[in-house]
């Protein structure tokens, strides 16, 4: 057929995305943001508390968030909202200089990672070792599950029935139909017996007032000097970190759920652009919900924007018009949806005995100590830096045992040949010097560094040192078998580095 016979209808069809072609995929997208956007009413809330603002401001947040970044970010079906780790970190300035100050950070966290997703933070992903992101998706889980058990504290009894109900109906629905998701489910007929037969247990509305308008854009009422500038700047570059991070990891377990690849840079700059529309609309910030997230993706089967932006769509059409059935879903429902989501996170691989035979114990030390710094801090940031420093020095001491150096004196004993094996950087480099026999060679000493590889400053040094001992003894020294990296590298800086000669 050619191109003149296809009708317009056909050339819009093929134009679309293909959700739009595909009414199981456009219900599921639906139904997987209204589930994300009931989950994130709480949460917000809870953040808001631990900011020290209003809840309005944390719902805001969320709404924006999640909204701006299903167009702008570059992993689809990620949920971004008010979190947990930027409450942390603006909780400070809000109480010490109050709420203006607070979402004038927010704008300029937003500049700052605009600024660090264009330079290429992202590229900084590929030296998160795999340990170091089992571990951080392992604490995730264990965080998850711990928020929860506040919420499971000095309640009344009939919260025990709901919240193992919630997980019945979230295990055995599943086997019945995948066409409504499970938690979806489990909210509504948990919040239908509790309303129906007056059972008084916690409920959303006893977290907070939810907004009955939408946020309206403006200046935060600060004044615009150094002095503001020096204040804040501190916090948001904090909260540009630790946002970045959060996402960034976020982006790459979602990349590893579905098996498809997200653009870091886009994602970097895209938080940017979603805090500084956040903040002009009085929103206390956000990143990447990893949690929620979770819901999305991998409860829900959400794969493209559409569950994203829907999430914080419906999130304002909750609050604004159905606040008051809202405000009555009780609170185990929930606890219910993220214990759920909290076991469906956690990597049971990662800790089955016959895994822990096979690994490495270095790897399984960075592991547990990922996971120990992050459920201790409560910072995923934190643990995934501390993590990846403590992978990277097991790997130097590793890589550092390799270099090793055999000697063989030729048979008339006027010249020794010295054969170095391994990588040569800082950690190796440092024991090369001692590896020599300076008073017992012979005049002509030879160096083979076929089997080896400089890598930096440091072993260019250290070989400058050898030449040096020997040259004090009268003897001279051949440095042969340089690869052409390493040759490159030892012809720019042997002789010019200070205490090489």
């Amino acid at each position: 057929m050619s191109s003149a016979a296809v009708s317009p209808a056909a050339r819009l069809r093929g134009l679309k995305p293909d959700w739009l072609n595909d009414p199981k995929v456009w219900r599921t997208e639906v139904l997987a943001g209204l589930v994300v956007a009931l989950a994130l009413i709480p949460e917000a809330i809870s953040f808001s508390i631990i900011a020290g603002v209003d809840p309005a401001i944390g719902l805001f947040a969320s709404f924006t968030m999640a909204v701006v970044i299903s167009v702008v970010g570059g992993r689809r079906a990620m949920i971004s909202a008010a979190t947990g780790a930027v409450a942390l970190v603006i909780a400070p300035l809000n109480r010490e200089h109050g709420l203006s100050y607070l979402i004038a950070a927010v704008i300029l966290a937003g500049a700052f990672q605009v600024v660090l997703g264009a330079v290429g933070v992202a590229k900084l992903m590929r030296f998160i070792p795999r340990s170091v992101m089992v571990g951080f998706v392992n604490a995730l889980a264990i965080l998850i599950f711990m928020a929860q058990v506040p919420e499971m504290r000095d309640v009344p009894w009939a919260v025990y029935p709901l919240i193992i109900g919630g997980l019945a109906l979230m295990v055995f629905f599943p086997k019945i139909t995948t066409v409504i998701p499970a938690p979806l489910v489990s909210i509504v007929i948990l919040t239908v017996i509790t309303v129906a037969a007056g059972i008084a247990v916690p409920t959303v509305g006893d977290k907070g007032e939810l907004p009955s308008s939408l946020p309206v854009p403006g200046l935060p009422d600060v004044p615009f000097t150094l002095d503001t500038l020096t204040t804040i700047a501190p916090y948001a570059f904090a909260m540009a970190l630790v946002g970045l991070m959060e996402s960034l990891m976020t982006a790459k377990l979602v990349d590893e759920i579905t098996d498809t690849h997200s653009n870091k840079t886009r994602e970097s700059i895209g938080q940017g652009v979603a805090n500084i529309v956040t903040g002009f609309f009085g929103g206390m910030g956000g990143c990447a919900m990893i949690g929620q997230t979770m819901i999305n993706v991998k409860v829900s089967g959400a794969r493209t924007r559409v569950s994203t932006f829907l999430a914080g769509a419906f999130l304002m059409v909750l609050c604004i018009v159905f606040g008051p059935v809202v405000s009555d879903i009780p609170m185990a429902a929930l606890v219910a949806v993220m214990i759920m989501v909290s076991f469906a996170t956690f990597d049971w691989h990662s800790i089955a005995p016959k895994t822990l035979r096979r690994m490495p114990a270095g790897e399984i030390g960075v592991m547990v100590i990922t996971v120990a710094v992050v459920v201790a801090t409560h910072n995923l940031a934190v643990g995934v830096v501390v993590g990846s420093i403590t992978a990277m020095v097991i790997f130097a001491k590793r890589v550092a045992r390799f270099a090793e150096v055999a000697r063989l004196v030729s048979p008339d004993g006027t010249s020794v040949l010295y054969t170095v094996t391994g990588e040569l950087f800082f950690a190796s480099s440092n024991d090369l010097v001692g590896q020599f026999d300076y008073a017992a060679d012979p005049d002509e000493v030879v160096i083979d560094l076929s089997a080896a590889h400089v890598w930096d400053a440091s072993s260019v040094a250290a070989l400058d040192a050898v030449e040096t001992k020997y040259g004090q003894r009268g003897k001279s020294v051949e440095i042969i078998g340089l690869n052409d990296p390493s040759a490159d590298l030892h012809g720019k800086l042997t002789g010019e580095l200070a205490g090489g000669h």
